[in-house]
């Protein structure tokens, strides 16, 4: 018969216990760490990540922009009246000279008005010749009674002097003598009328003959601007160089004023680049400038600056102070960069996604393990096309992600794999 053993229950129960309180133990223990490690960290492509490391020395500040080469002397050829393109002579990428018809035009109202000018010319030069020679015949005229009145008392002084001696010598009348003294007055005032009606005469004469001429002058201006009129319907390049566009099709009508080509001088080229607007307000006249043709950089500087905001960008006009490479020619693209300063002994690193001028942003660093990297913020200075002014937040060596982050936003810390 067994006999029960009470201390075999008790060292039972103990055993229990002891392990219900290991076991609860090791949960919580297991809980902390878990509670401490957080949720896993994102992973990210190292080969897909653009990391750069921040470098202290020299930066330069620039502004890049595209845009195309142009010709500095391009002339745009319009219609100086409405007409009708008869015939397209020369076509684009011909050579030509200032005399070379490069088209046809062709206006019936240009020719009819030029021919009712030649003949209103014609008319205003018969009227001159004829009111001339009418006045020239009347100053005659005026001259001729002159010239009698002159005679007549020319003629009545002699008399009159006669007269005179006779008198003292008593050989005629009295009254004979008076009378001759009267006589010889009323001559030399009609003499005196007819010189003043000479001169009158001459200067009407003048007036009538500046108020003829001046209708002519008037015709003669007309038929000019009917002779450039008909003379434009043969549309000439008028500069030595090269055709560039032919902007209209035979048989079209064109306006007054409407665009049918357009010559330029290709030997010198200079640079048009579009700088965006929030950027135009660091450009400045003569800065220098790279302009990368895609086969070869040229060096020149900013020459013009437009006043306006057109699609949200600057036109900046660049000369070219080097030789262009070949196979330069105008509208090739081509892209610009503005330098406009030199910042000296600076922290820099290369330009983040997303990131202004003298701003504050979040990057992530990497850790010295290089298999994580860490979100730190950081002050920007000075932006160019490139590369940052850093002024706080990093220093020289640090390894930094530059590719857009955005998707990461809620992590403090990323894994690279």
């Amino acid at each position: 018969m067994d006999i029960a053993n009470p201390m075999y229950g008790i060292r039972k129960r103990r055993r229990l216990r002891l392990m219900v309180a290991a076991c609860a133990s090791l949960v919580a223990v297991l809980a902390v760490l878990v509670w401490r490690l957080g949720p896993a960290l994102p992973a990210a492509d190292r080969g897909s990540l653009w990391i750069d490391a921040v470098q202290q020395g020299d930066m330069l500040r620039e502004v890049r922009a595209t845009g195309t080469l142009v010709p500095r002397e391009i002339r745009w050829l319009a219609a100086a009246t409405p007409a009708q393109v008869e015939k397209i002579l020369v076509w684009p990428g011909t050579q030509v000279q200032p005399d070379t018809v490069l088209m046809q035009l062709s206006d019936p109202q240009v020719e009819d008005a030029l021919r009712n000018a030649q003949a209103q010319v014609a008319a205003a030069q018969a009227e001159v010749a004829a009111k001339s020679a009418e006045l020239e015949s009347q100053l005659l005229d005026q001259r001729s009674a002159l010239a009698q009145a002159q005679s007549d008392y020319a003629s009545a002084k002699v008399k009159a002097e006669a007269d005179t001696i006779a008198i003292k010598a008593q050989v005629i009348p009295r009254v004979q003598y008076e009378q001759g003294q009267i006589a010889l007055k009323q001559l030399n005032g009609r003499m005196q009328i007819e010189q003043q009606r000479v001169a009158a005469f001459a200067a009407s004469m003048k007036a009538q003959i500046d108020a003829v001429r001046a209708a002519l002058v008037q015709q003669q201006s007309n038929l000019q601007l009917r002779q450039r009129q008909a003379d434009a319907l043969q549309v000439k390049a008028g500069i030595a160089g090269v055709l560039q566009e032919v902007a209209v099709q035979e048989g079209a009508q064109v306006a007054a004023g409407a665009n049918l080509a357009r010559v330029a001088v290709p030997d010198v080229l200079i640079a048009r680049l579009q700088v965006p607007e929030v950027q135009a307000k660091d450009v400045a006249m003569g800065m220098p400038v790279s302009v990368d043709t895609h086969n070869g950089v040229v060096d020149g500087k900013v020459e013009r600056i437009d006043p306006a905001v057109r699609n949200g960008s600057v036109q900046v006009d660049v000369v070219l102070t080097g030789k262009l490479p070949p196979g330069a020619r105008p509208d090739l693209s081509v892209d610009g960069r503005i330098l406009i300063a030199q910042l000296r002994d600076v922290l820099s690193v290369g330009r983040p996604a997303l990131a202004q001028a003298d701003a504050d942003l979040s990057l992530f660093r990497l850790d010295p393990d290089g298999n994580t990297a860490t979100r730190v913020p950081v002050r920007i200075g000075a932006a160019s096309v490139d590369r940052v002014q850093i002024l706080r937040g990093l220093k020289v060596g640090d390894r930094v992600v530059l590719s857009d982050a955005s998707q990461w936003d809620k992590y403090d810390r990323i894994k690279l794999k």
